[in-house]
């Protein structure tokens, strides 16, 4: 029997303009890790987490990935004994699928280290219940694609019922994150509670018209059809800077920029790796000016999802 096993899953983007708690993708990069180890006795312990400043819980019930761990091993039945080591890659309330991605490397090694006794399915579930944890609602659109990988259609939460979306091969996702933090929670609370139905109507055709570019390959469609009308302009003032950053990646080639999940990182999307590099340069540079410090990162949709990196 393995004692060890080390996991990685990935940043995500969730929303995607127009696709407002249904529509998530995965990047190649950053993401987060998680060790489970086997030791002679019961209870889960988290022994250590590194990259959270000191911020997050080591108590399992309250941390997404010891959650998590938990949560599987009731639905196996199992008493075993398990240490997780945690290390955050992913920065906290980022809007980059932070406590998904924990919660989702903690599945994915928890389940490899007792030779997968539980579907993608079941594991979703779990990691949609860890979410729940994290800002109080059993999301899916970070929890999918961190899981799976590619991108994710989430047609409902309750139960799950997910759709993978093909990728255009040459599409790739530009992700800025400025170092501010927005909380889910206030992200959610600024949204209007209605719509008015000529605004909804818009946003459903662009919905089903990103879902079509996909299905075509499309790039200038996925690119028209990734306009937000609902949630954009709300979440747009608690972003400095996020007009000029996002027209800096338009005028650099984008086919389309928003905020991802609930802010502040953003993403933008392009047609090839030079153009998504000359975005990631331009869109830091706005935030060099405003003396924001941030990270940036470019690569093709990640269609791979949670991997397993290291086993003993």
């Amino acid at each position: 029997m393995k004692k060890t096993v080390t996991a990685f899953a990935p940043a995500t983007v969730a929303n995607v303009g127009c696709g407002f708690d249904i529509f998530g993708f995965a990047v190649a990069e950053p993401g987060d890790i998680v060790r489970v180890t086997r030791y002679d006795g019961h209870g889960v312990r988290i022994t250590a987490i590194s990259g959270d400043e000191g911020r997050l819980s080591q108590n399992a019930a309250e941390n997404t990935a010891g959650f998590a761990v938990l949560r599987f091993l009731e639905e196996i039945q199992s008493d075993q004994g398990i240490e997780i080591h945690l290390t955050k890659q992913l920065p906290l309330s980022s809007g980059m699928g932070s406590s998904a991605a924990s919660s989702v490397a903690a599945l994915k090694a928890i389940n490899h280290l007792f030779e997968n006794p539980q579907p993608k399915r079941k594991l979703l579930e779990i990691g949609m219940a860890a979410e729940a944890l994290a800002c109080g609602s059993p999301h899916a659109d970070n929890v999918a694609p961190a899981l799976y990988g590619g991108f994710i259609l989430i047609r409902e939460n309750n139960p799950p019922e997910i759709i993978r979306l093909p990728v255009p091969e040459n599409l790739h996702c530009t992700l800025i994150h400025p170092d501010i933090e927005i909380k889910t929670q206030d992200a959610r609370n600024i949204l209007p509670a209605t719509v008015p139905l000529k605004t909804a109507v818009r946003q459903w055709a662009n919905t089903a018209a990103l879902v079509a570019g996909l299905y075509r390959k499309d790039l200038d469609l996925i690119g028209r059809s990734s306009t937000d009308h609902l949630v954009e302009s709300r979440r747009a003032t608690l972003i400095p800077g996020f007009d000029e950053v996002k027209q800096a990646a338009l005028d650099s080639g984008a086919l389309a920029c928003s905020i991802s999940g609930s802010g502040p990182a953003l993403f933008a999307l392009s047609a090839s790796l030079k153009t998504a590099r000359k975005i990631a340069l331009e869109m830091g540079k706005i935030y060099t000016r405003h003396s924001i410090s941030n990270q940036v990162y470019v690569s093709k949709i990640n269609c791979t999802g949670a991997r397993i990196i290291h086993e003993e």
